[in-house]
């Protein structure tokens, strides 16, 4: 079974291209995100994929030099007929990303470690399906924060939401409200501890943005959304008329870390 790595996604001279606009001048230079989902039927599957991705791929990674790494499953899996686990990877420079999974190819203990999702079968794979999705963050956040949280992990809550436009126009307006128009300061000022906010520049939804805010509880992540939507800056920017109509579809999910999880 190819690994998450050979879907890494794109030539790499689209990368690049995506990455020419932040060499130049002084602005940082924005970061790209990969946002991989499992989908899953059985306790037997989500086994082995916790199993090859705390033993094997994070290990692997984390050698390499990648930090900060992410794996939550969503809420929804109690009562979910297809269940679905998500892996968030900071992806280093395209050079890098494109000789990674060469690495792995030759890591005697990855391949070891990780063997019963490497080597699983036609008829007995690890995972339904899975999607890969590339992301690029915004000029106003070009750096990945990890949330400032103390409580333990089986309690916090993150929120990952996609914010789908018309087209990609409109899209553009969006990204622009979360940027020039404050969106984003208005997050930060009300303490919604964001990890990312990113457009999506390879995926399923297009023209989309995802970000992910996390919270301690349920119940702390009800009273900021409470206070967000009081706010008599969002009442001001949601109320413009240049801001009107630019999402046309939103996916909320409630994520939680699995204690192997980086944050």
């Amino acid at each position: 079974m190819k690994s998450i790595f050979n879907y890494l996604l794109l030539p790499a001279l689209f990368l690049f291209l995506l990455q020419v606009p932040a060499l130049a001048g002084n602005k940082p230079k924005k970061e790209l995100y990969q946002l991989t989902i499992y989908q899953y039927k059985t306790k037997a599957q989500e086994i082995v994929l916790d199993n090859y991705l705390k033993n094997a791929l994070l290990p692997a990674l984390h050698k390499y030099g990648y930090k900060n790494i992410g794996v939550f499953k969503w809420l929804g899996n109690d009562t979910a007929a297809i269940q679905k686990l998500y892996v968030y990877l900071p992806v280093k420079t395209v050079e890098a990303q494109m000789l990674l999974q060469d690495k792995l190819n030759n890591d005697a203990s990855y391949k070891t470690a990780g063997a019963a999702y490497i080597d699983a079968v036609y008829n007995n794979a690890a995972y339904t399906r899975m999607e890969v999705i590339l992301l690029k963050a915004f000029p106003l956040a070009p750096k990945m924060q990890l949330p400032q949280l103390t409580g333990p992990k089986n309690e916090r809550i993150y929120e990952l939401r996609s914010y789908e436009s018309a087209s990609e126009k409109i899209f553009a307006n969006k990204v622009h409200m979360f940027n020039e128009g404050g969106e984003i300061e208005l997050f930060k000022r009300l303490n919604f501890n964001a990890v990312f906010y990113a457009e999506v520049v390879a995926g399923s939804q297009m023209p989309n943005l995802m970000y992910l805010t996390t919270f301690e509880n349920k119940t702390t992540r009800d009273e900021h959304w409470k206070n967000f939507v009081a706010d008599p800056f969002w009442k001001k920017i949601s109320s413009m008329p240049e801001y009107q109509n630019n999402v046309s579809h939103i996916d909320i999910m409630f994520l939680q870390p699995v204690e192997y999880s980086d944050f």
